[in-house]
């Protein structure tokens, strides 16, 4: 199921190039502005007069303080919504996805929607910031990079891009009950790790009784288990992304009908070094990556 549905009436939204021209001395601003809005990615509208803004005894405006076109007021069906740093952001929700119509289209921060890549849109987050999504009906998380607008749709917190649903689990479902957490600004796009998780990515169900730091009875040797993917290709893809780390390998397993190709980095018997080396696979990442006890 994609969530993309259309919405009349949308104004002010941040992110639609300004352009002006000189007439008679005085300068004119021509805004543009588009005819619908959809559910889930954001088409580029024209930032409209913000809400709210103070006026001195004269009547004309008082001077805001210049804030980033994505950090400003915008509106949506009658409906302002107001950009701001939440820090403590975490919030519990449903979620929902888009992607094959908005491939290669431009989000609200300017930059081109991929939805083989790990991102997301949510009304009020900051622009470009990480999140971590948890989904509570599976329990599978994962960090998707916030760079668009949405989803305008009541009840739902945000909205992923069809690889970040893949990830949690819930894209033949549509839908999921999700936890959002703010993790803080996201570095710059060809910097930024959580794009380049590697599709297929925990979609094995988690070991969990393996996955407890210095679990009583566990013992070495230890692994970092950086993912399971349902495709060779795609574990051989994380392998070559884990290069710099450690020397990963590719263990199939099968069971219920299934074959599993999990990505694991021999670590040693030093628990504390394996811990470095699973935050190190998290980094590259790999923000689910779990330590195992065994080879």
């Amino acid at each position: 199921m994609n969530c993309a549905q259309r919405y009349p009436g949308a104004e002010g939204l941040p992110g639609k190039t300004w352009r002006g021209r000189i007439l008679n001395g005085r300068t004119l601003a021509v805004l543009m502005a588009a005819a619908s809005l959809t559910a889930c990615a954001t088409p580029h509208l024209a930032v409209g007069p913000r809400p709210g803004v103070p006026r001195d005894p004269g009547g004309s405006a008082t001077p805001a303080p210049t804030a980033p076109g994505t950090m400003r007021p915008y509106q949506v069906r009658g409906r302002w919504y107001k950009p701001q740093h939440q820090p403590g952001y975490n919030e519990v929700g449903t979620a929902s996805w888009y992607g094959q119509q908005f491939h290669n289209r431009k989000t609200a921060s300017g930059e081109l929607f991929d939805m083989t890549l790990n991102s997301a849109a949510h009304k009020t987050l900051p622009l470009p910031s990480i999140v971590e999504v948890t989904n509570l009906d599976n329990g599978r998380k994962t960090r998707v990079r916030v760079n668009d607008r949405g989803p305008f749709v009541e009840g739902r917190i945000i909205d992923l891009s069809k690889a970040g649903a893949e990830a949690l689990g819930f894209a033949a479902k549509g839908m999921a009950r999700v936890r959002v957490r703010y993790i803080g600004p996201a570095p710059t796009r060809d910097q930024d790790r959580t794009l380049r998780q590697a599709r297929g990515f925990d979609a094995e169900p988690p070991r969990s009784a393996d996955s407890e730091l210095g679990r009583a009875g566990a013992g070495g040797p230890w692994s970092i288990q950086a993912g399971s993917f349902s495709s060779r290709d795609n574990a051989r893809k994380a392998v070559k992304s884990l290069a710099e780390v450690g020397r990963a390998r590719i263990k199939q397993v099968s069971g219920k009908g299934q074959t599993w190709f999990r990505v694991v980095v021999p670590s040693g018997s030093d628990i504390r070094k394996a811990e470095r080396i699973r935050q190190a696979v998290a980094a590259a990442g790999f923000p689910g990556a779990t330590l195992i006890s065994g080879r």
